[in-house]
């Protein structure tokens, strides 16, 4: 496979996948993969899901793109679906989660313009990682991401994550602050969880609710069941102003979204956002296709029963050598000590084990397979896993 005219913005792995099915790859000459990182949290409901195949296909000889000139039908259902899943007033759809994330920084700004800000500040977090938009790249913690493109830094004023203190610090030190935007989990950042889990949320939207402040949730990566609920905020007692997803919202085709209530609604207006291609009729019956099958089955269940039991089997194995696990369903870090050399555990889980696997934050390997995963699947991850790590103890 050439690669010549293509830009060199990824270091690709030496291999290419030429079908999916469930929670398996297959190369151009069969041989199956076993796939525990699903398009980085994309495929939650596994490679070419029936129904949401049988949505496109049928879509897709119907009509695909008219432009948000004209109504769309199909907008306006998964609208309405996505905004009484995750308790929210309205929706803007976008094509990735970091066009979701733009405008839900957009929103902050606009927030404060309308009272009289003239140069507004948002928290957000060390580790945290929002996209690379321009405007999302500066709310990104990355280093590697970020240089070379002049960051808009001055926006934004960085704190711990989980650190309640420091935020209330900000809050001491800048009157200017307009919103909190915060990942309820930081995937990218290394799958880090607050100490005290998910009433960290409830405790930022406290300190936003005391300001005025905007509460915003980046839950691309933690949206659409893949941490056992259908929205990772719902593990807890808060309610967000702005909420992001993407990612599993369209089981691998690209759609991101950005929905609003109580603070945010009724923001933007005519002509104040916008997208040619956001929420096409494609786009919009692949979205009420995968709330279907997660509304009407089991799967965010047996994604908290399966990540458990990856979690804990490995722990189990391991944690007398200082391993341990993070995250939450099958949102899975497997946290390996900080000394340990992980840098060819990608590429030997691929070419031992068959096992597709991710490395972030260093030192801890990411899993984030089908959250409709079958226990001998994941018993599999399992074994692969502890044949893979065996060595390096």
């Amino acid at each position: 496979m050439s690669a010549t005219y293509l830009m060199p913005t990824y270091n690709r792995q030496p291999i290419s996948f030429t079908r999916g099915a469930g929670s398996w790859l297959y190369t151009k000459d069969d041989t199956p993969y076993l796939d525990a990182l699903t398009g980085i949290a994309v495929c939650g409901l596994g490679h070419c899901h029936p129904q949401v195949t049988d949505a496109i296909q049928q879509q897709a000889g119907t009509l695909i793109h008219t432009s948000n000139l004209f109504g769309i039908d199909w907008q306006e259902r998964a609208g309405e679906i996505l905004c009484t899943a995750a308790q929210m007033d309205s929706v803007f759809f976008a094509n990735s989660g970091a066009e979701a994330n733009e405008a839900a920084l957009k929103l902050a700004r606009l927030y404060a313009y309308k009272q009289g800000f003239k140069r507004p500040k948002v928290i957000v977090m060390e580790q945290s990682f929002h996209g690379r938009t321009l405007l999302s790249l500066s709310a990104t913690a990355n280093p590697k991401a970020r240089e070379g493109f002049y960051t808009l830094d001055e926006d934004f004023i960085r704190v711990p994550f989980g650190d309640i203190a420091a935020v209330k610090q900000a809050a001491q030190e800048h009157d200017d602050i307009c919103a909190i935007f915060v990942e309820p989990i930081q995937g990218e950042g290394g799958l880090n969880t607050a100490a005290n889990g998910f009433t960290y949320l409830e405790k930022l939207q406290a300190e936003c609710d005391a300001h005025n402040w905007l509460f915003m949730l980046d839950e691309v990566q933690t949206g659409n069941g893949r941490t056992g609920r259908y929205f990772a905020y719902q593990h807890s007692n808060a309610r967000p102003d702005v909420l992001t997803t993407a990612k599993g919202l369209g089981n691998g085709f690209p759609v991101g979204a950005c929905m609003v209530r109580g603070r945010a609604n009724g923001l933007f207006g005519a002509g104040s956002h916008g997208s040619t291609y956001g929420g096409t009729p494609l786009a919009s019956r692949v979205v009420h296709s995968v709330y279907d099958v997660l509304a009407n089955s089991n799967i965010m269940e047996n994604a908290v029963t399966e990540g458990l039991y990856i979690r804990e089997s490995i722990v189990d194995t391991f944690g007398q050598h200082g391993v341990s696990s993070r995250g939450a369903g099958m949102m899975i870090g497997i946290a390996l000590p900080e000394d340990m050399d992980c840098n060819q555990l990608v590429d030997r889980a691929r070419d031992e084990q068959k096992l597709i696997i991710n490395v972030t934050g260093g030192h801890v390997v990411r899993l984030l397979p089908p959250l409709n995963m079958s226990r001998d699947e994941s018993t599999q991850v399992i074994e692969r896993l502890i044949n893979l790590l065996k060595p390096s103890f």
